[in-house]
């Protein structure tokens, strides 16, 4: 894909211009991502210009180095959240993803707002639940010996999770993940206004729903939801539904598939993890090091500098855990994955944007990991597969896995 040309702005150094950047949202690749292409970036200047970088084809900052994005997540006086992605405003909505793209001190009291729907004991009380949906699935594909790992699992188990969270039909799954793929994975804009006037709609009419029919589900919680003692606006609650979709319905599935990706790859890690399940929760800190699918943006609000660079009102910053991940400065030989390492990663954000709803996603990782090395021999990726991957937010396209099945 072509962009047309971006117009460099005059406090950019030359040095620092980057057009062949790699990673732009909407776009596939054969390549490594991560072996190839992200330490391919981590061979030039500690923050790049890309003249392509931001949806839909526009120019962000990339800082490379783990320390440059740390002081950047942190720095909400010179950096924004808000508008870091650009969905309310293809749509001329007045909405934004809440709590994400909050600033403080907007952010805290929506945040506290939110929390006690996802702490680890609410999360540890769907065990039991996450845990059948795995075996479920597994079990049916288990006798045949092979499976597409993304369109049969990982697709399937963690969403039904998050629809049973959200109170949202089963049967309607097609059509959301075709939403969402238009939402992450497509470069032309006219796509993905059309899906996000698809999903504010839907979710719209859902809040319409339980405001008559309270249930016991995440949209009736928003719904009765108080800030400072008052209910949410329905831009509040539009944003923060809209915020939910986009994480429950891609972010879990996506690096579930590029660990498997690795385990399926990686034989001699395959069978550690089998041989020492209680080492999983661990191991899997090292693959979201070492495999970083996210990029969230900042928006430069006030002028800065950051590693000698000079940051201007209204340009954007694309925060790569691709490269953060991979930073040589941040760990010793990076390209290695290290199952006992204990990496301080960033997979899930940093700072007061730490994501919240990590503590179900670990536990949705960790369960498929038990459970597929549980249930299915040792697996590899099917010979002669070459693994396609969307760029922006990293995701393998097809993952075919084969086994022989137990007798």
């Amino acid at each position: 894909m072509m962009f047309p040309p971006q117009p460099i702005p005059d406090h950019v150094p030359a040095d620092l211009v980057k057009p062949d950047f790699p990673f732009i949202f909407g776009m596939t690749t054969d390549r490594d991502p991560f072996d190839d292409m992200a330490m391919a970036v981590h061979e030039g200047p500690d923050i790049i210009y890309a003249p392509h970088a931001y949806p839909g084809g526009t120019a962000a900052w990339v800082p490379r180095r783990m320390a440059h994005m740390r002081a950047i997540y942190l720095d909400t006086e010179h950096f924004s959240s808000t508008d870091f992605s650009p969905f309310s405003k293809l749509v001329g909505g007045s909405w934004i993803n809440s709590p994400a793209e909050l600033d403080p001190p907007a952010h805290g009291p929506f945040r506290q707002m939110v929390n006690p729907a996802f702490t680890p004991k609410a999360m540890a009380a769907l065990e039991g639940k996450i845990r059948q949906y795995a075996v479920e699935y597994i079990d049916a594909f288990a006798a045949r010996g092979s499976c597409d790992f993304m369109s049969e699992f990982a697709f399937e188990f963690p969403i039904k999770v998050f629809m049973d969270l959200m109170g949202l039909p089963h049967d309607r799954v097609a059509e959301f993940m075709e939403w969402e793929m238009n939402l992450l994975h497509n470069h032309d804009l006219s796509k993905i206004a059309e899906a996000t006037r698809n999903v504010l709609d839907y979710l719209g009419g859902e809040i319409d729903d339980r405001r008559a029919n309270p249930r016991d589900d995440l949209i009736s919680f928003g719904v009765h939801g108080k800030i400072g003692g008052r209910p949410l606006t329905q831009d509040e609650l539009l944003g923060f539904m809209f915020n939910l979709f986009i994480g429950g319905l891609d972010t879990v599935s996506t690096n579930m598939g590029l660990h498997f990706r690795h385990l399926g790859s990686a034989m001699e890690d395959q069978a550690h993890l089998r041989a020492n399940p209680s080492e999983i929760p661990h191991a899997i800190d090292e693959l979201m090091r070492a495999y970083g699918a996210v990029t969230t943006f900042r928006t430069c609000i006030k002028e800065t500098e950051v590693g000698g660079v000079r940051f201007m009102p209204g340009e954007k910053v694309a925060m790569s855990t691709t490269l953060a991940g991979r930073d040589p400065a941040e760990f010793d030989e990076p390209t290695q994955v290290r199952l006992d390492r204990k990496p301080r990663h960033v997979g899930f954000g940093f700072g007061i944007h730490t994501c919240v709803g990590m503590h179900l996603a670990r536990r949705e990782l960790r369960i498929a990991m038990e459970e597929f090395l549980a249930r299915i021999p040792q697996f590899r990726i099917a010979p002669g597969h070459t693994v396609e991957c969307h760029l922006g937010m990293i995701q393998p396209v097809a993952l075919p896995l084969v086994w022989t099945p137990a007798a």
